[in-house]
Formats: C-alpha cells, structure tokens, sequence
C-alpha cells in the first residue's frame, strides 16, 4: 500500500445491488458515499432514478445526490469539479470516500479527466438543433455513429444535448471526442483509485431489473411524474429524457398502455445495462467481481482483494 489517499469505487451495471455494497464498506471503513449517477443528482426525480432513501442509508452521508434542479444541465465537468472537493473534504474528515454508481462518463471525468474543448459554437448548435427538431435527434446519433462510433454508443439515441456536443467537437476539430480523452489529466490526481465493478450473468440481471421496475410503479412513479409537472417541470427537462422517465411519460399520453410500458423500461434498462457492462470493460484498472453487491461473499471479496482495513 502507499501513503496516497485512498477513492474506493463500486461501479458496475444497473441493478446489481452496488448501493448495498457501497453501504455495507462504509459501515465497515467509516466510509462516506458519494453517488455517481447522471440522474440522481436532480431534485425530484428520487423513484425513477432508485435514490436510495434516508432510512435505506442506514446513518451513511450520501453525497452528490439532489444537487441540481431539474431545468439544469448538470455537466460531467460539474459533477468531476464537485465530486473532487467532496472527496477530499471526506479524506479530510479521516474517513474513507467511497464512489457508488453505473454512469461510466461521469467516473471518467472524475478519475482521468475531460478535456476543455472548444468553446461553445452557438451557430454550428442551431443548425444542429435544426436537424434534430426536423428528423429527429435519432438521425444525429447516425450521424455520430459514423464520425464517432465510440460516442455514440455511450450516448443515447435521444440524448440531444450530448449528441449536439459530440458532433460539435467533432465539426470543429475534426477529432472525436474519444481521441481528445487520452489528452486529459484527473481531478484527483494525488489518490489511489481502488475500482469494482459488478456483473451478473444477464438472465440474472434481467429478473432483478423487472423487479426494479415493478416496486417503481408500485411506489408511485406516476404520480410522481404528475407532482413534477403540476410543479411547473416542464417536460423538455433534462430528467425527463433519461431511461424510466421517457417511457412513463409516453404512457402518461396515450402512446402505449402501462403494462407495454413496463415491459419496454425491461428492455431499455437490460440494453443499457450491456452498455455499463462494455464502458466499464475498456476503463483500466477496473476489478470486476462476480455476484450481487449484497451478498456477504462479495462484501468479503472487495475488503480482501483491496486490502481495505476494519475500522476500530
């Protein structure tokens, strides 16, 4: 072991119980969580995103979680800059930081960096948008497909925003935004990063997110989707376009009935946890460990292959 501080994270694919183990670690390790998740951290949107709630965290600080509010666009550069403070606050605290979550990006610009880019090109972003509003943000993600294959398999087909971003680097530079990302330098320079991820095989991921996605509509994700906008969240909202959110709301205007919309966030949710499963396989350093993140013989696996110490 060195004498750096220590970042342990457990990242991993959707629904492979990483919050559990996260939690369990703390415990253990006087440990503070801080989540890592693109969609946690709007205020309001808590079923459809799997916030784990007060009483789950079981005396745990959570960190990073409802730091935006939902007309934001919270950015990856924003998370990498706040997440850093926050993870050194808790190292400075005498306790150990532990990252919990699925969204790749953000565990990217965290640990290895973003580059700066070019500046906004706000001409090159109207054309773009003009396209996207003509033929549909889809036709952009071709688009993309073809100039930055890597990219836009991280991005959603729907994902206007980053789309528009992607092609913008790409327009201006003639790079992708990939081949900009070996360039960049870690806002956590001086810590050693102990990486997990877990995976499942996929029959067992796929009962556990249909699952997900029943106790979601059970707890009331339509009605908390009404509460949004009856508060004036318009549905352009960032939050609204993620997985879960979209699909709900579609029902909500007739596209499709509720039992077609459950069995489509099945779909969406196993097909975006093969895209976890590939963006974690290319990350460097990353140990993966086979099983839920709540069973006692992965908790046991993490502590020894990290050679984390009990805390007193």
């Amino acid at each position: 072991m060195t004498d750096r501080p220590r970042l342990v994270a457990i990242l991993g694919p959707t629904a492979t119980g990483k919050s559990a183990l996260g939690i369990a670690l703390a415990h253990r390790h006087h440990g503070e969580v801080i989540a890592c998740d693109s969609t946690a951290v709007y205020r309001g949107f808590d079923i459809g995103t799997d916030k784990v709630s007060p009483s789950e965290r079981q005396g745990i600080p959570h960190h990073m979680v409802d730091v935006a509010d939902p007309t934001e666009e919270y950015s990856a550069a924003r998370y990498a800059r706040e997440a850093a403070q926050i993870i050194r606050a808790i190292t400075a605290r005498g306790r150990l930081p532990i990252l919990i979550g699925g969204t790749g990006f953000y565990y990217r610009a965290l640990t290895r960096g973003l580059f700066d880019g070019p500046a906004r090109d706000e001409a090159l972003r109207a054309r773009l948008d003009r396209v996207a509003a003509r033929r549909g943000p889809e036709a952009l993600h071709r688009w993309l497909q073809r100039v930055d294959a890597e990219s836009a398999r991280r991005i959603q087909p729907r994902d206007r925003k980053r789309l528009v971003r992607a092609l913008e680097v790409w327009l201006l530079t003639g790079r992708p935004l990939t081949a900009h990302f070996v360039e960049t330098v870690s806002p956590l320079p001086e810590y050693e990063v102990t990486a997990f991820a877990l995976r499942m095989p996929a029959a067992d991921t796929a009962e556990r997110v249909a699952r997900r996605v029943e106790a979601q509509f059970a707890r009331g994700l339509l009605d908390e989707i009404r509460g949004l906008l009856a508060g004036g969240i318009p549905e352009t909202a960032l939050p609204f376009t993620g997985l879960v959110y979209r699909q709900a709301l579609e029902h909500l205007h007739g596209v499709r009935d509720e039992a077609a919309t459950r069995a489509l966030i099945v779909r969406e949710n196993r097909r975006y946890a093969r895209r976890q499963l590939i963006w974690f396989r290319k990350e460097p350093n990353v140990r993966w460990i086979e099983g839920p993140g709540e069973r006692q013989e992965t908790v046991a696996t993490v502590i020894a292959e990290g050679r984390l110490e009990i805390a007193e």
